[in-house]
């Protein structure tokens, strides 16, 4: 018997967020979907190195024990490229993904999971998850001290335990499954189930619409569960050639590692060559901004100090030192009271409006908003950029990076207290905050199912 995968992959920006930072790829071979983490520092970055790394594993044919080797190896090869990026650029300390990888070697499935990205199987009208969330909730279900449905409510239901940042002890779990004619996989990022109720989910899982139909299903009822998140999901579907017509061969690639034009949905074909199809993801991933060649790009790192953001830093420092201290117009500092930066005042983690300068006694910056978070329970690496200076895009953006700090003092705080070493963690803040967060169980009607009226955004962050 010879099967093949009929596929399809999605994904959406979601209703509040300004970039994607999910990546995904849909091949004959491989399935995989990232969903990167640490707001601006990079967390669409991350993604697309790892999908970058693993695209040309889509023709390779492999035994089950090489397949399993080879996914692993880049794997590891592009955690190892994520803490060499770290390295060259600072700015992007903070940043990961999560993964989960298919690879198929004839009828046998190799899965690769880490981070709390899920995967389901929908197999003779059942569907069942087949990954278990790397999160500090998880753990407590786990360990009994709390359900399932508390899990759902839980105010640190978003902590991950395991995603991949470029350190070592980053390693996946490792399975290998039967493919059966028949048989759906389903891949999708929190975007989906954090928001869209679970029996939706599995009624439209086991229903005849093809690939592409459910996955399109999939991202509209998110979108209409009002889902702040960006939203990523990947259909597989196992069929016999012998018995169906075999599908097409043209993989996808969405999200941050693929250029999107304006309401294309986030979805294009690309090259079918293993070279080609690295290529145009090296292109996407080899700078901190992704060459512009279509109308809207999926940008990475916003806010870091680059060469070009210092030289205009002392440009418009010697630019306000000039107009005022010769009395003239206002022009300078006014632009410099557009600028935003993250600093420390008397210990606690504050936004300031300016920049971190003085011309004489004129002083370029004010703080706009105090907050509760101790710079002192930050992880070092992270209390030492706050203490600097931190600069910001606009004042959103610096909210943005508050409760991401705020994230990363508590999971901080959380590995203190269990007597472990506090690292730099991984963090994605909210862009709003819901006044009445709901449960993925509380759901309300809609034309194509029912839909989940749940939290308003993701705050991940590494917990003990």
């Amino acid at each position: 018997m010879t099967i093949a995968i009929d596929y399809a992959a999605r994904s959406h920006v979601g209703m509040v967020r300004s970039n994607n930072q999910d990546s995904g790829y849909a091949g004959p071979h491989l399935l995989a979907m990232a969903d990167g983490m640490g707001g601006h520092a990079g967390g669409d970055i991350a993604s697309s190195i790892v999908i970058g790394s693993l695209v040309d594993l889509d023709d390779e044919a492999l035994g089950s024990a090489e397949a399993g080797r080879a996914l692993l190896d880049r794997i590891h090869s592009a955690n190892t490229e994520l803490a060499q990026r770290i390295e060259d650029e600072p700015s992007l300390d903070g940043m990961g993904t999560t993964l989960i990888a298919i690879l198929r070697s004839r009828n046998k499935l190799i899965l690769a999971h880490i981070g709390d990205s899920r995967a389901f199987l929908a197999r003779g009208g059942e569907v069942t998850q087949i990954t278990k969330d790397h999160s500090f909730v998880q753990s407590l279900v786990d360990e009994g001290r709390i359900s399932a449905s508390d899990a759902m409510v839980h105010p640190q239901r978003s902590l991950v335990t395991r995603v991949l940042t470029g350190r070592p002890e980053d390693e996946p779990d490792l399975v290998v499954r039967e493919a059966r004619p028949g048989d759906r996989y389903l891949i999708a990022s929190d975007g989906l189930t954090d928001y869209v109720a679970a029996d939706t989910i599995n009624e439209l899982l086991v229903g005849a619409a093809d690939a592409g139909t459910t996955a399109d299903q999939l991202v509209d009822l998110a979108l209409r569960a009002g889902a702040p998140d960006n939203v990523t999901v990947i259909v597989g579907d196992i069929i016999d050639v012998a018995k169906q017509e075999p599908p097409s061969t043209t993989p996808e690639i969405v999200g941050s590692a693929a250029l999107r034009r304006k309401g294309a949905g986030g979805t294009r074909p690309i090259p079918v060559t293993p070279a080609e199809k690295a290529a145009a993801l090296g292109v996407e991933t080899s700078g901190p901004h992704f060459e512009e060649a279509d109308d809207e790009v999926a940008l990475a790192e916003q806010g870091g100090h680059s060469r070009g953001i210092r030289r205009l830093r002392a440009l418009a420092i010697l630019l306000a030192a000039l107009v005022v201290l010769a009395g003239g117009t206002y022009a300078g500092y006014a632009w410099t009271q557009q600028q935003y930066y993250i600093g420390s005042q008397l210990g606690y983690v504050t936004v300031f409006q300016g920049i971190d300068a003085s011309v004489g006694p004129v002083h370029l910056s004010h703080a706009v908003a105090a907050s509760e978070v101790l710079v002192s329970d930050l992880p070092s690496s992270l209390a030492d950029s706050v203490r600097r200076g931190a600069d910001q895009p606009d004042a959103a953006a610096a909210a943005n990076r508050v409760d991401f700090l705020r994230a990363q003092a508590a999971a901080c705080v959380l590995a203190k207290a269990a007597g472990r070493d506090c690292a730099v963690t991984l963090g994605e803040a909210t862009d709003t905050t819901p006044t009445q967060p709901a449960s993925p169980s509380t759901t309300s009607s809609g034309t194509a199912g029912t839909t989940n009226t749940g939290p308003a955004a993701k705050t991940s962050s590494t917990a003990p």
